[in-house]
């Protein structure tokens, strides 16, 4: 007993010791975290890019290490972590070329690490680009990005490929639009996204040849799916300008017939399954119409789509009633309208890239008139009106037959409609008419009641 009591006596005079100096270490530990002071003013500024690693514009041949992304402060996760899925908040802001392999992305607190999943390969041209997006714990999002473009012993280039991507469904530019330049032969790909209105600049990248595409990235994965809105055109060694790329909807199969509807006494509305070739010349020998039973043929007068038959047949718009002459001028200026607003885009993405836009932060800008109709080449239509040369028989059946119907792929079909059936118009409700004016009349014969002017007695 005597011995247990010495021994826990000891024990705490050693706590006693030692308590004092814990009590030390931890105080100096609180001391040294830093916190905003309560009651202050709140962060409202967004994470800001500090530096990368390395350089931009380097060429490291025995580089092996993660590229940095370094911020000001700590920056958000997100809620969906980084899986090398391409589903991670982090990962969809990352885009690394030429690789279409999803990188991986690490989150080191104030630092974005990426590398390839297949590893840096030597004597190749590596793209960084970071997209606008980045948030740190406040909330707070930046509207900034960032490109670092590096080699592994090839030589670093500095030519630029630019260009203006359209979405042909609504002739307008296509801003945030995917762009991959696929280097050939090699067929490695580089991938950016353009700007606000459309307009991308894509480089430094090897000299070569090139074909460049440009699609409508509807599910935001980076990545050009065959359902998606594109274009493409080939780049031969030394041209750096793309143009206009017009994105649109591909389908390997020919057209079908959905809809086929009464217009009026002489025209038949045609609705078909996707949109049309605009550039095809539809003439009359290429619409069938026959009424049934016995597959009388019906000539056929002429056949348009909506924007030509509503200025022929129905509502003049105000530009269509000029003069044929006035309208081929119309048409001449709107063109050269157009021209010149995509060489203005395509101007001050390049002024731009002169200047080094690539590697200093800028706020996207807002430009309105960039993203305005473009008209230099024609509406896309999925419709299609068929004006004959003698009235529809009511109650009677017809069938639609057309030949070489081409789509926006340049896929050619026969499509041909069931029995359809031309239904009277229904009679006018008369009955509502007739009780109107009858009260008109017992009103104006009413005793008593003055004619001369509305409501009097």
């Amino acid at each position: 007993m005597t011995g247990r009591r010495r021994g826990g006596g000891a024990a705490w005079r050693w706590i006693a010791a030692t308590l004092p100096l814990c009590l030390a270490a931890a105080l100096l530990v609180s001391c040294a975290r830093i916190a905003p002071p309560p009651g202050g003013p709140p962060d409202r500024s967004a994470p800001q890019l500090l530096s990368t690693l390395p350089d931009s514009v380097a060429v490291l041949p025995d580089w092996d290490d993660d590229v940095e992304f370094r911020f000001n402060e700590v920056i958000s996760e997100g809620a969906s972590p980084n899986f090398g899925l391409g589903s991670g908040d982090l990962e969809k802001l990352v885009i690394l070329s030429p690789t279409t392999r999803v990188p991986v992305v690490g989150w080191r607190r104030s630092r974005i690490t990426v590398h390839p999943r297949e590893g840096w390969r030597p004597n190749t041209v590596y793209r960084i680009e970071l997209l606008p997006g980045i948030v740190d714990l406040r909330s707070n999002r930046s509207r900034n990005g960032r490109v670092v473009t590096f080699t592994t012993g090839a030589p670093l280039l500095t030519d630029t490929l630019d260009g203006l991507i359209v979405n042909w469904e609504n002739r307008r530019p296509a801003p945030r639009a995917l762009i991959e330049a696929v280097l050939l032969p090699d067929s490695l790909t580089y991938r950016t996204t353009a700007d606000s209105v459309g307009a991308f600049a894509l480089g430094p990248l090897p000299a070569g040849e090139y074909l460049i595409y440009g699609a409508i990235d509807q599910n935001n994965d980076a990545k050009r799916q065959p359902r998606e809105p594109f274009d493409s055109i080939r780049l031969t060694r030394g041209q750096k300008h793309a143009g206009a790329l017009w994105a649109f909807r591909r389908d390997s199969t020919p057209v079908r017939i959905q809809t086929v509807s009464r217009h009026d006494s002489l025209t038949l509305a045609v609705t078909f399954s996707q949109q049309l070739d605009p550039r095809q010349r539809l003439l009359t020998d290429s619409v069938r119409v026959v009424m049934l039973p016995d597959s009388t043929p019906v000539a056929v007068d002429t056949v348009l789509p909506q924007v030509l038959f509503d200025s022929l047949f129905g509502r003049r718009p105000a530009a269509d009633s000029a003069t044929p002459a006035d309208s081929v001028r119309l048409r001449a200026e709107r063109a050269r309208a157009d021209s010149i607003r995509v060489a203005d885009s395509l101007a001050r993405v390049r002024r731009e890239q002169a200047l080094g836009a690539a590697r200093r932060p800028q706020a996207p800008r807002a430009d309105t008139t960039a993203l305005q109709e473009l008209r230099t080449r024609p509406a896309l239509f999925d419709k299609l009106f068929v004006r004959l040369k003698q009235p529809l028989v009511r109650d009677s059946r017809y069938v639609v037959t057309f030949f070489g119907l081409r789509n926006l792929s340049g896929i050619a079909g026969s499509p041909r409609s069931g029995a359809i059936r031309i239904e009277a118009p229904p009679p006018a409700d008369t009955s509502r008419a007739a009780r109107d004016s009858a009260r008109a009349v017992r009103d104006t014969t009413r005793p008593g009641r003055d004619t001369t002017r509305p409501g009097g007695r």
